[in-house]
């Protein structure tokens, strides 16, 4: 018999009549085969692992790769993710704030602290004679002692002489003509209310801050809005707060009555060697060289003491603030931001953008020096209306 022949395979369907390979048809629908593993039963239910939780308790299965859990239909599942970045920058910023409202109201507290600290004294007459534009302060130097030991007043060479005297006079103006100081010497022979004509720093003496108000705004003109009076250890404490100022010293001086001795050349005064530069008159101008080193220091003091440096460094600022205020005598309608008023105003001048120069001299009789008349008249004129005064004008 002949061998069996071997099974015939079904001949392969024309292509475009929908024939092929036969395909396994999807679960549940006309097989009795259990679904793939992972795939997604009828009504999108996913499948939970043996022993789960509320899963009826019955033996536990093979382990199950949480990747085969997900699902299949097209949704975004979310596993671990790194932090919020826009929480935590939100977070940050509400400590930051919260780091700026602290330092706000400590700012002010101790803006407070120093405002009720200052010395006040009633420099300013009720009512005045004289009236000008823009704002005019009246610094004066004196030689109080307050805050001064016996040690402090031999190695200053002060002296410990008592009473009240001043040895710098200055009038800045501030407005829209910008800056100008002006140094009034001590030895000007000008009208004092109630004392016929004398030097003017013998108001203060007589008569103390407020007759000195009055005699600067009779012979000038000007109304004087501020009074701001430093002695010896404010000066000096200041100078000492803020590190030294660097000066250029023209010349060498040697003075034992100021307890100085300086080199010339570039340098950094401390608080004791400014004090002596500031007070010497141990140079050929005397006191016109006294009055012109005593703008150029002051302008250099304060423009330091209003650096972005300084401002920003507690350890400077705070010993600054406290040395000036303790200090500083100030009329009783004065507050910490006039002081902050009159820096700024001297650092307009320290920069080059402002005015300094002395009132001008017309001549002398003796150690009296009278202004001149007409020059004076122009310069004080110019401040009075808040305008730039001209150049004729400045002296001495």
């Amino acid at each position: 018999m002949p061998p069996p022949s071997p099974p015939q395979r079904p001949a392969d369907p024309p292509p475009g009549r929908g024939g092929g390979p036969l395909r396994r048809p999807p679960p549940g629908r006309g097989s009795g085969n259990p679904p793939p593993r992972g795939a997604v039963p009828p009504g999108g239910a996913m499948p939970r692992p043996a022993g789960a939780a509320g899963g009826g308790g019955g033996p536990a299965g093979p382990p199950v790769h949480p990747a085969s859990q997900a699902p299949r239909d097209g949704r975004v599942t979310k596993g671990p993710t790194l932090p919020d970045w826009r929480r935590v920058r939100g977070s940050m910023r509400g400590r930051w704030k919260a780091v700026l409202v602290v330092l706000l109201v400590a700012f002010v507290g101790f803006g407070v602290y120093l405002d009720q600290n200052m010395t006040r004294v009633e420099a300013l007459p009720s009512e005045s004679e004289a009236s000008s534009s823009g704002t005019n302060y009246l610094i004066v130097g004196s030689d109080s002692r307050d805050g001064l030991s016996a040690e402090d007043e031999e190695r200053l060479a002060t002296g410990d002489a008592a009473g009240q005297r001043t040895d710098t006079i200055m009038l800045l103006h501030t407005g829209s003509s910008g800056s100008v100081l002006v140094s009034l010497p001590r030895d000007s022979y000008v009208p004092v209310p109630g004392q016929g004509r004398n030097k003017i720093n013998a108001a203060f003496a007589i008569g103390g801050p407020q007759l000195l108000v009055q005699t600067v705004e009779g012979a000038t003109g000007l109304q004087v809005d501020h009074y701001v009076e430093v002695g010896f250890g404010g000066f000096v404490g200041a100078v000492d707060a803020v590190g030294g100022v660097d000066m250029c010293i023209p010349q060498s001086i040697e003075d034992p009555k100021a307890g100085l001795d300086i080199q010339e050349g570039c340098q950094e005064l401390d608080g004791g060697t400014a004090l002596g530069y500031v007070r010497t008159r141990a140079t050929a101008g005397s006191d016109f060289d006294r009055v012109q080193r005593q703008r150029e220091f002051l302008s250099a003091l304060l423009s330091k003491a209003t650096s972005p440096l300084t401002l920003i460094n507690p350890f400077r600022m705070v010993p600054l603030a406290s040395a000036v205020t303790d200090t500083i005598t100030v009329d009783d309608t004065d507050h910490i931001w006039h002081l902050a008023g009159l820096a700024w105003g001297m650092r307009g001048v320290s920069t080059g953008d402002g005015v300094q120069t002395t009132v001008p001299i017309g001549g002398s009789s003796g150690s009296n020096l009278r202004w001149d008349q007409e020059r004076s008249a122009a310069l004080f004129g110019a401040l009075q209306q808040d305008q730039a005064p001209p150049e004729s004008s400045f002296g001495p």
